[in-house]
């Protein structure tokens, strides 16, 4: 009899049907050899059962029929893949052993084992566990294949998430919902994924910004002129720091020390899925879940990366032969000259910045495969284009500095220049066709030095002799509040369970704790954005007035704990540890089940929330998504609009009441850090914070058109409206588009079309 090779998705199975059985039939739904049948799964062909397969009951939604929990969690198959599941049990009839070749991963485990509990199959198993899709890997795969056996912790792990996500989604979503009459997501992870966001949300909007002054003077000793900064307690006072100014301008000083040392600066590490969505999303702007999806097509479809879902950054001795086999293929191609340039003696099994078995536990780092495609789309070709210069980096030398530090002395006030100067642009090299790559380094406070000049020229001073304060100037700056979230600095967030972790070893060691994994944190950003909890405006992740509330809810109600990222990371790493057979997952499931009862009993005691609360009157049905809010090109504001728009934005909005009903609502405020509802007053659209200071104000009267409700959200969430018959200051009447200037303000003006 023949063995059943069980793959997660067709393109896999075709992939390895290509690699160890070239001449079998293609029968549609699997694919059939002398030796194996390959068929596949399209992802979860099995789910846990909903409520009312329990009892009828259910089906109605009622908070006395909670805590839902299940003795035996029941399986259901997914109806849209229900004739493939089909075919694999008759499959299995014919078959005297089964290969699992899901993806080697937590979920790609789940997958499997659910599929053979359902069918109760008890065949022998074997795993195949590989990290790419080119043929010579599949086929050494196979020639290497585990016992089923051997990854039984894995899927106790995997299904004691699964069941856990269950209980505390279904009863804390039903309680909070019953209870408030509003649809309200909670989940084990996303709830403190959008406290992260809540909490952020909250410092900007309590930040108050303070001015201060900068005093930087221009120097020259000899033929050198360089700058320094001031060295003091920070200036406050204006006064105070125009006479500094006076004092020192002008006057001889002497450069009292002057230190000179080389630095080195390292390539990046290699990618780890969450450093890519990153990287990507700073770069590209691409969402979590966009660059998860480009990176499983350059894995499963084009086989041009290794497997993406990994959370590591580093390889094993066994990939260092593989690197430099990658190396040879990209010669020849858009990288020749890299791959030409490259010195393969960096990369070698003693080099512990990238390899460390030790820190490599399912997937190493993301890597080419050497294999080249040419069907690459440009989105996809962008994300390839820094999986293979992460790569090839790590074959150049470290960027060469010499950094220079002037401490320079007038009238016996100090001042402080830092200097990089690049001697050796290193591995560096490979990113001048792109803008520059920023070092992720610790965010600087205001009070901090000021960062050190770059510099290709040779710079010198001496120490002891004469410097003349040639010029001085005077910065006026203002603090500035937390910035706003982006996916990317999200998901790093997410992968520290909330911890501003900046020590890169710090960070490897709370991989195991993070909120989520590397292959679940997109669809949970995505979760947030489609119950209407967040919203994009631009790259910021902003929380909506339904998000805050939600949190808010679930703290007062006494079940704060479920908003920890703290401890969602620690259960986290629970799993992580009963995935390596260190502990016990009937007695985490003991802890959820706990946990859920007292989330019920809690929400109980709750008083129902107003529906203004939650920006919507829809019954419970999810707030509608918000918009971008970009900006353009610079123009007047429109004609007769007052300056004061605080006072504006309250005369607009008339007789509109504090919480206005929510079916007037628009959008959410584009302004950064308001986290008002934009809603239509008497004479104009204005902010639900105007009592607080906001002055977003959008007049009804505009370019000679009384705006609609759609034409407001239009400008709010794409920055203009479509055409329409406007008319100028002047007024000519015009096609244009009106467009949103300034977004903080509700400034307008007319684009001609």
């Amino acid at each position: 009899m023949k063995t059943l090779i069980i793959a997660e998705k067709p393109d896999m199975g075709r992939n390895i049907a290509a690699a160890i059985e070239p001449r079998s039939l293609n029968k549609r739904t699997y694919i059939e050899g002398d030796n194996y049948i390959i068929t596949w799964a399209i992802g979860h062909l099995i789910e846990l059962a909903e409520p009312d397969a329990y009892d009828p009951k259910y089906k109605k939604w009622n908070i006395g029929h909670l805590p839902i929990i299940p003795e035996t969690f029941r399986l259901i198959p997914n109806p849209r893949t229900k004739d493939q599941l089909n075919v694999i049990a008759d499959l299995a009839k014919r078959c005297e052993a089964i290969v699992n070749a899901c993806d080697a991963g937590r979920e790609g485990q789940h997958i499997f084992a659910l599929i053979m509990r359902y069918l109760q199959l008890r065949l022998p198993v074997k795993r195949l566990w590989i990290s790419d899709l080119t043929p010579e890997t599949i086929r050494q795969g196979f020639a290497e294949l585990k016992e089923g056996s051997e990854y039984a912790n894995l899927t106790k792990a995997a299904r004691a998430r699964s069941e856990a996500d269950w209980v505390i989604g279904m009863n804390g979503t039903r309680a909070f919902t019953t209870k408030h009459n509003v649809l309200l997501s909670v989940g084990r992870v996303q709830t403190p994924v959008l406290a992260l966001l809540y909490e952020r949300q909250k410092l900007i909007e309590s930040f108050d910004s303070l001015t201060f002054y900068d005093l930087e003077a221009t120097f020259k000793q000899n033929e050198t002129e360089y700058k320094g900064m001031w060295q003091g307690d920070r200036l406050t006072d204006p006064e105070r720091a125009d006479k500094l100014l006076q004092k020192v301008k002008g006057k001889d000083g002497i450069v009292q020390s002057y230190e000179v040392k080389e630095t080195k600066e390292y390539p990046f590490k290699l990618y780890d899925l969450t450093l890519l969505q990153r990287e990507a999303n700073a770069r590209y702007g691409f969402s979590a879940k966009k660059t998860l999806d480009l990176a499983q097509a350059l894995y499963e479809k084009h086989k041009v990366i290794s497997y993406p879902r990994t959370n590591s950054n580093y390889v094993t001795e066994a990939n260092i032969p593989q690197m430099h086999s990658a190396l040879n293929a990209l010669r020849g191609t858009a990288y020749d000259q890299w791959a030409q340039g490259a010195n393969k003696s960096l990369v070698h099994v003693n080099n512990k910045s990238i390899c460390n078995p030790t820190k490599v536990e399912d997937h190493h780092a993301i890597l080419p495969t050497g294999k080249r495609s040419t069907t690459l789309s440009t989105d996809e070709n962008k994300l390839f284009d820094l999986v293979i210069r992460r790569f090839l980096s790590q074959y150049y030398p470290a960027a060469m500095y010499k950094a220079h530090t002037v401490m320079t002395v007038v009238e016996g006030e100090e001042f402080k220049t830092n200097i990089k100067q690049l001697l050796s642009k290193g591995w560096k090299a490979i990113y001048d066709e792109l803008k520059q790559e920023k070092r992720t380094s610790k965010k600087k406070e205001e009070d901090e030095e000021e960062e050190a000049a770059e510099v290709t020229d040779d710079f010198s001073v001496v120490e002891g002799q004469a410097s003349t304060c040639t010029d001085a100037l005077v910065k006026e700056k203002m603090t500035q509040p937390p910035k706003a979230f982006t996916e990317g600095t999200l998901l790093k967030a997410m992968e520290s369970a909330g911890k501003s972790v900046e020590d890169e070893e710090l960070r490897e060691a709370m991989k195991d704790s993070g909120l989520g994994t590397p292959a679940t944190r997109a669809a949970t950003i995505e979760r947030l954005k489609n119950v209407g909890y967040i919203e994009a405006q631009g790259k910021r992740m902003m929380i909506t007035l339904k998000g805050r509330t939600a949190i808010e809810l679930i703290r007062n109600a006494g079940v704060e704990l479920l908003t920890s990222p703290e401890m969602t990371g620690q259960w986290e790493r629970r799993l992580n540890a009963i995935a390596k057979g260190e502990a016990s997952d009937e007695a985490f499931m003991q802890q959820v089940k706990k946990f859920a009862g007292f989330i019920v009993e809690k929400v109980r005691q709750q008083s129902r929330a107003a529906q203004t609360d939650f920006g919507e009157v829809q019954d419970g049905a999810d707030s509608g998504k918000s918009g971008k809010g970009k900006g353009t090109a610079a123009s007047k504001p429109a004609k007769g609009k007052s300056a004061s728009r605080g006072k504006a934005a309250e005369e607009a909005s008339g007789e509109r009441k504090s919480r206005a009903s929510a079916s007037s609502a628009i959008a959410a405020c584009p302004r950064e850090g308001c986290g008002g509802t934009i809603f239509m007053g008497k004479k104009g659209y204005g902010c639900s914070h105007y009592k607080t200071g906001c002055g977003f104000v959008i007049w009804k009267e505009s370019f000679g058109r009384t705006l609609t409700d759609t034409q407001v959200k239009a400008l709010i969430e794409k920055g203009k409206t479509a055409k329409l018959k406007l008319k100028t200051d002047s007024g000519d009447e015009i096609d244009g588009r009106i467009l949103l200037m300034n977004p903080s303000a509700g400034t307008l003006s007319i684009e001609r079309v």
